[in-house]
């Protein structure tokens, strides 16, 4: 498991549910999450009349997304179903001044006037959830809801509410029966030390990694701001192996962030890494960060990625948002990630035909590298063996430069992570 020092620092990283052969065409058997039979409509509030009225174009979101308005939608059925969260108890900022307007309401407002893509749509909306009593009480009640929907094979879209909310999401995996690899996308990697005073969003990722019992194989962060983020928290990842890309290498290059969402089980977003001109709904504003369009291109590799079975947007406070533009930004990353949701097409099957083989030769430790290369698509995957335990083998995304720096026989950093992980 993962162990940090109190100083932040690596004392140990062994995860024993990394040891284990995930090879996506031979992983184990976990068998299925054991979820009883849920009401889930007991845990929602219903959407405003304004929300669920009937759709001025038929051919918007609207017209084929089914909302909650006085009957709850059938989210079994669905591919996937969208969430809103009005939980800010967990925020230094707390909640918005009386009360205020629903954040994931806004986002709704913009989400049901964009148009449908040409796929067919089974989007659900089951409303608002209500929070619990305490915070851990809200963190629990999004365990078990998520849990569920992943059990039915339904996507969760999460919308709202402070970062620290994704603990719940995180959570709902554990039944999961398998390590996973997560993303969060950040302006910092939220790792500080549990204190009294200290808002769960500032410590959610460190909650996140130290958790009992520890089933995280790895984890990704993007978007950090160099000028935001304290250096041994960097050294925290490194050492963890855990791969970073900050705002600057994103946006010289967002396709350094395909291989690292194609490997995630599920997505952490916090609106706070988009730069306040694109999307002024968090606070403090920071005129540093990602762009709205490299937050949409991250929400479309997202989609794409078959393995990924939820998304977190999390942060948006609807009061810093006078004109509505953060909503639209979020509005229009929704889109984009279940526009890729429906363009998914799952890669199994390596070795056969659908994939060209590269099988590299090298001189040292290991003897030869395999590399994957779909026929459909520029994606490419790298086999990674235990050096310990042959037994021990992922199949990871990659790119086409891993493959050429292997074929000057150095080895991609990408396989020494995978290596240290594996153990």
């Amino acid at each position: 498991m993962l162990k940090l020092a109190r100083s932040g620092l690596l004392l140990t990283s062994a995860n024993p549910a990394a040891h284990a052969d995930l090879n996506p065409d031979s992983g184990p058997d976990a068998g299925p999450a054991r979820h009883p039979a849920m009401n889930l409509a007991l845990f929602f509030d219903a959407l405003p009349d304004a929300l669920t009225g009937p759709a001025t174009s038929p051919t918007s979101l609207a017209a084929h997304a089914t909302r909650f308005a006085e009957d709850f939608p059938d989210w079994r059925a669905a591919d996937l179903a969208l969430i809103g969260l009005d939980d800010w108890r967990g925020t230094a900022a707390g909640p918005p001044p009386g009360g205020g307007e629903s954040g994931a309401n806004r986002v709704r407002e913009r989400l049901y006037q964009l148009q449908k893509g040409s796929h067919p749509l089974r989007l659900v909306d089951l409303g608002n959830l209500r929070p619990g009593l305490r915070l851990d009480d809200t963190y629990q009640r999004l365990r078990e809801i998520v849990g569920a929907l992943l059990e039915a094979g339904t996507v969760p879209l999460l919308v709202g509410g402070g970062h620290d909310l994704d603990y719940g999401q995180f959570m709902a995996y554990e039944s999961q029966g398998q390590s996973i690899n997560f993303a969060v996308v950040d302006a910092r990697p939220d790792m500080a030390l549990p204190h009294p005073n200290t808002p769960a969003e500032d410590s959610h990722l460190r909650r996140l990694l130290l958790h009992e019992p520890n089933f995280v194989f790895s984890c990704a962060h993007l978007g950090h701001q160099q000028f935001l983020t304290a250096p041994e928290v960097l050294t925290v990842f490194e050492k963890l192996h855990f791969e970073t890309l900050s705002a600057g290498e994103l946006r010289a290059d967002r396709r350094q962030a395909e291989p690292v969402l194609r490997q995630a089980d599920f997505m952490s977003f916090d609106v706070a890494a988009i730069r306040w001109q694109d999307a002024p709904g968090y606070y403090p504003a920071s005129p540093f960060g990602l762009t709205s369009e490299d937050a949409t291109q991250l929400c479309w590799y997202a989609g794409h990625n078959a393995q990924l079975s939820s998304l977190g947007l999390y942060g948006y406070r609807p009061d810093h948002d006078p004109h509505g533009l953060a909503a639209a930004t979020l509005a229009t990353m929704l889109w984009y990630f279940i526009e890729g949701f429906y363009h998914r097409k799952p890669e199994t099957g390596f070795g056969s035909y659908r994939f060209l083989t590269y099988t590299l030769v090298l001189p040292g430790t290991p003897a030869e590298l395999v590399f994957y290369k779909s026929r459909r698509a520029d994606k490419w995957w790298m086999e990674v063996e235990s050096l310990a335990d042959a037994s021990l083998k992922r199949i990871v995304p990659c790119t086409h430069q891993d493959y050429l720096h292997a074929a000057q026989g150095d080895l991609p950093q990408r396989w020494l992570r995978t290596q240290a992980l594996l153990g």
